[in-house]
């Protein structure tokens, strides 16, 4: 059976997929087709049913719930790995609300995240993740909400962290941060999920014993090649919860696609999860 799997170019992903993109685990009588593409892409592509099978951002979740369910591995969430938002200059949380502010999407969990917690931030612009610092630099924004690899490298360009939106969810939640989870066709069926779910697992594990085995994937698809940049890209997204999300991630993902849906004005209506 051939299916569409669509992740995005991060460290993280790479990582996690490479064993079963190289069927250095079984695989079964599945073939994927591979796309890799930003994360505001796959949301996009996800909201058009392209991929069978997507990273997708829990914001962008809670906009297709009705098209998709959400695997209990693969999963980016944990602890201390919230998107940071940075500035040139000093600036203060509560001075957020009359900056003009750079995001690397408006469906990424990165700017529900925003609105939940900052939600008096209404002036936004959207670039690709990457060149979110450039725009801060240049003085076209006055600040930045930075993922992915940015968030380890901002401090060598000389920008300063404003806040840190995980430690803010921490502390008012008490939960696991969810940022993306792989999202599957919820009219494939129930077998078939169930085994791309274990085959997901199971490559996360082939990845965590063998991580040097992903390497030349991983930096052939990064933005910084820096290996220490990407082992903490790595390190900070990849870890028990990729392979099985547990009852708090569980719920920590419900709390939010539902925030998602309230801010989006959707209606969930089916399960969240295989």
């Amino acid at each position: 059976m051939k299916l569409k799997l669509a992740f995005s170019t991060c460290p993280n992903d790479t990582f996690m997929f490479h064993a079963m993109v190289h069927k250095l685990v079984h695989t079964g009588n599945y073939n994927f087709e591979i796309n890799l593409m930003d994360i505001e892409e796959l949301n996009e592509q996800a909201a058009q049913q392209i991929n069978d099978i997507s990273k997708i951002s829990i914001n962008a979740y809670g906009q297709l719930s009705e098209h998709y369910q959400l695997l209990s591995s693969g999963a980016a969430l944990g602890f201390g790995n919230g998107p940071l938002i940075i500035s040139k200059h000093k600036i203060y949380p509560d001075e957020l609300a009359d900056a003009k502010m750079a995001i690397p999407g408006f469906k990424t969990t990165a700017n529900l995240l925003l609105e939940s917690l900052f939600p008096e931030v209404q002036n936004k612009k959207a670039y690709l993740f990457s060149d979110i610092e450039e725009a801060v630099l240049s003085g076209e924004t006055d600040a930045g909400l930075i993922i992915h690899e940015t968030r380890f490298s901002f401090h060598k360009k000389g920008l300063l962290k404003v806040a840190d939106l995980g430690e803010v969810w921490e502390e008012k939640i008490k939960l696991p941060l969810p940022l993306g989870g792989i999202a599957i066709r919820r009219d494939l069926d129930k077998n078939v999920k169930e085994d791309i779910q274990s085959i997901i697992a199971q490559s996360v594990k082939f990845a965590m014993i063998n991580p040097k085995a992903s390497l030349p994937y991983v930096k052939n698809h990064a933005q910084d090649l820096d290996e220490e940049v990407m082992k903490q890209h790595i390190d900070l997204y990849v870890n028990d919860y990729s392979i099985n999300i547990k009852s708090d991630g569980k719920s920590a993902i419900e709390y939010l696609v539902k925030e998602a849906a309230r801010i989006n004005q959707k209606q969930l209506t089916q399960p969240i999860f295989l």
